[in-house]
This record gives structure tokens, C-alpha cells and sequence, in this order.
């Protein structure tokens, strides 16, 4: 395994510029979400990566080799990487155990066969090695192909949109599955998605993307509760949006004050809430339009001088017509606007 370092990478389509000085590591052995919405960027990265398209500006390193970038194009196969796309791209016309030993063609007949077994035990689908793809669910399509994208033992693993197209229990499943595939294999990994919940509960870090650039990159951790912008903390889960002057280091809002002390006072700003960031209790100062089941919480619309945010409730909470709302700093964020 090998670390991915993508250095001040730029990407033009015609005159669009799809990648615009892009920076990020992938740590050896660490798995890495690249996320953001269609049109982010996100694919095009894992292609450069792979050697499937050139650059057109900055590097990209694996392990402490560079193959793109300064004059440098390795090709694709001496990259040594493993690629998952999100067709899964398995061939029709072999079994299961059949696509996963494709890869293995420098070992004998026996051993080939024996490693491709061995692959598809590890993701559970041993039983299934004589199955051909159409006969296959897309969960264990995606299986098969995850074991044959690691069974060459490339230095790094690339997943372009996993777990999509799989209904909610069947991706946690499957998510679950993968990463303990990928921790047991110990591969350098990055996939692309754009579901909040699939980076914050799959990935060791996060790259945020939007129209082609880095919004941030951290933990899980570090990016939801510090995130850079507005943009980021909306790329992390649904947000409260309000905007305001800042008087006295915060800015009102008519659910309360935010802390704004890093910005300066009579500028402008956007401050982002996240729902679970709103304490309610029975009383007065807002007006509850509606509670609606979401899990273990009550998802409640709330409503105060003409605004209306959505706060997170435990589930069947006693609430009357009005409540009084409290925003927990944790989860209450200022920017400049």
C-alpha cells in the first residue's frame, strides 16, 4: 500500500475547468471520502489518479513516486492501482470466482484459483464463486468486484460511488461489510460519494468538494464540528441559514444569539445551525408547524418572527403549540457573508 498525495491539480474540459488547484493526502492504510454534489469534480479525481486522463497542471504522487504531472505519465497498469466503478464493470461471462482470479494472471492455474476463493471468503461470497454476474444482487456484485479490485494487492483502492443505488439497510450493510474488507486488507482507499452519512461514517478523513475545489479536508470529526465555510457545513448534513449583522461579537436570530467574537462587529454575516444544535423545552418564543418521526429523534419545524428552521427532538417529546428554544454553541457556526 502506498500513500496518494494529489498536489495543485488543475483539470480543463474545453473551457471548463472541472478541477481548479486541488490539494489533498490520502494517508497509507487510511480510507479517504471524497465528497460532494454531481458535478464536483469528485470521479474526474479518482480518474487521474488511475491514469485514465492526463493532467493538465500539478502532481500526483503514490507513495513518494510521482506518475503525473511534471512531465511524468505512468501508465495505468504500472500504477499498480485498484479500481470499483460504480457499474461494477464485472465481465459478464465469468463466474464470480472467474473475475476475481482475472487479475491474478502472473500465478499458476491452482493458485490463481485458490487466491480468488480466498478474495470472495472474504467478503462472504465463497458459496457463490460459480455464479455469473446476472445472477448476482447488486450488494454481491459490488463484493465481487471489491475482491477483485484487492486481490492483486494494489497500492491503493479507488471506489467511485460504492454504495449507491442500495436501499438504506442494504448500504449500511454493505458499508460495513466493505470497510471491515479494507481494514483486514489494510489498503490505501478513496471513494467517491455524495451522501454526508456514507463519508462521516466510512471514512478515516473527509475531502469536501464543490465546483472543483477543496473546501476541506480533515476527520470526520474535525470537519463537522470546525467546518471552513457555510458550504462545507452544508456538505455535512442539512443546516439553519441566517443571515445578520454582528453587534457585540454575535449575531440575533429569533431563536437566539450565535457567538460571532472572530468577526468584526457591523460586518455582515451567514451563520449556519445545525438541526441537533437546537434544544427545545415547553414555553414560548417559537411556533411548532409540524413534528414528523425521523429515528430516534422527532424532526420539528419551528417557526419565530416569520423564520422557519428544523430542529431535532427526541422522539415523542411533549411539546405544546410554542416552545422556547435554546442554540447550543457546538453546533451554531458564523461566516463571513
Amino acid at each position: 500500500m502506498s500513500s496518494v498525495k494529489v498536489a495543485n491539480v488543475h483539470r480543463v474540459y474545453g473551457k471548463t475547468r472541472v478541477l481548479d488547484d486541488v490539494s489533498f493526502t490520502a494517508p497509507e492504510g487510511e480510507v479517504v471520502a471524497l465528497l460532494g454534489p454531481s458535478g464536483s469534480g469528485k470521479s474526474t479525481i479518482l480518474r487521474l489518479i488511475a491514469g485514465l486522463e492526463p493532467l493538465d497542471g500539478g502532481e500526483i504522487h503514490l507513495g513518494g513516486e510521482r506518475v503525473s504531472g511534471g512531465g511524468v505519465t505512468a501508465p495505468t497498469e504500472a500504477r499498480r492501482i485498484g479500481m470499483v466503478f460504480q457499474d461494477y464493470s464485472l465481465f459478464p461471462h465469468l463466474t464470480a470466482g472467474a473475475n476475481v482470479a482475472f487479475g491474478l494472471s502472473k500465478l499458476g492455474r491452482a493458485e490463481r484459483d485458490e487466491a480468488a476463493l480466498s478474495w470472495l471468503d472474504r467478503v462472504g461470497l465463497k458459496h457463490r464463486a460459480g455464479a455469473y454476474p446476472h445472477e448476482l444482487s447488486g450488494g454481491e456484485q459490488q463484493r465481487v468486484a471489491l475482491a477483485r479490485a484487492l486481490a492483486p494487492k494494489p497500492r491503493a483502492i479507488l471506489l467511485d460511488e460504492p454504495f449507491s443505488g442500495l436501499d438504506a439497510v442494504l448500504r449500511a450493510e454493505l458499508r460495513d461489510a466493505t470497510l471491515a474488507t479494507l481494514a483486514e486488507a489494510r489498503t490505501t482507499t478513496l471513494f467517491v460519494t455524495h451522501d454526508a452519512e456514507d463519508a462521516l461514517q466510512a471514512a478515516d478523513r473527509v475531502v469536501i468538494l464543490k465546483a472543483g475545489r477543496v473546501l476541506q479536508e480533515g476527520t470526520p470529526r474535525e470537519a463537522y464540528d470546525h467546518p471552513a465555510s457555510l458550504d462545507a457545513a452544508a456538505s455535512l448534513g442539512p443546516v439553519n441559514v441566517f443571515s445578520g449583522a454582528v453587534a457585540n461579537g454575535a449575531i440575533a436570530t429569533p431563536f437566539g444569539s450565535v457567538s460571532a467574537s472572530h468577526l468584526p462587529d457591523a460586518s455582515t454575516a451567514k451563520i449556519a445551525v445545525r438541526a441537533e444544535a437546537l434544544t427545545l423545552a415547553p414555553g414560548s418564543g417559537a411556533h411548532v408547524l409540524a413534528v414528523r418521526p425521523h429515528g430516534a429523534h422527532d424532526l420539528v419545524r419551528i417557526e419565530a418572527q416569520g423564520v422557519t428552521w428544523r430542529a431535532l427532538a427526541p422522539a415523542r417529546s411533549s411539546l405544546g403549540e410554542t416552545v422556547s428554544v435554546t442554540i447550543q454553541p457546538a453546533g451554531a457556526f458564523a461566516f463571513p457573508a
